[in-house]
């Protein structure tokens, strides 16, 4: 009953996923084909409302759901880390059609193929899981 609430704001969250159709894989299409501002303007509100929710937390005005304040650990400089990272990440967006974000909203809606990119998020997670502590972070 405790994380109720938080599987209520994953299906808000998932719901307006859906209707902003930014699950749609046309829209991603459009994105990445530079056709369209539907995902830019998306994309580009999240980091805004980003830098506005750290400063909140760094200034300790937003707390954790106990009450603590929540700790930001100051940012690695790594262009390079960065750069590859971002480049795998957008790739395997442009292959699948889809961040990993909007994966379930994809499985809630029917679109079943979206599983194979699921085993791939998840083979990819517990890999890096494995590797973590010899790859250079």
């Amino acid at each position: 009953m405790k994380n109720l609430k938080f599987l209520i704001i994953g299906i808000v969250f998932g719901i307006i996923l859906s209707k902003s159709e930014v699950v749609s894989w046309y829209r991603i299409y459009e994105m990445f084909k530079f056709q369209s501002f539907h995902m830019y303007g998306v994309i580009g509100s999240a980091v805004l409302i980003g830098i506005v929710l750290m400063q909140l937390f760094k200034k300790g005005i937003i707390k954790d759901f106990q009450g603590n304040p929540i700790l930001v650990k100051p940012k690695k400089k790594g262009f390079i880390k960065t750069f590859v990272g971002g480049s795998i990440f957008g790739l395997g967006w442009a292959l699948a059609g889809a961040c990993p974000g909007p994966i379930f909203v994809l499985i809630g809606q029917g679109v079943f193929s979206i599983l194979i990119v699921l085993l791939g998020a998840v083979l990819g997670a517990f890999t890096y899981g494995l590797l973590s502590q010899k790859l250079p972070n």
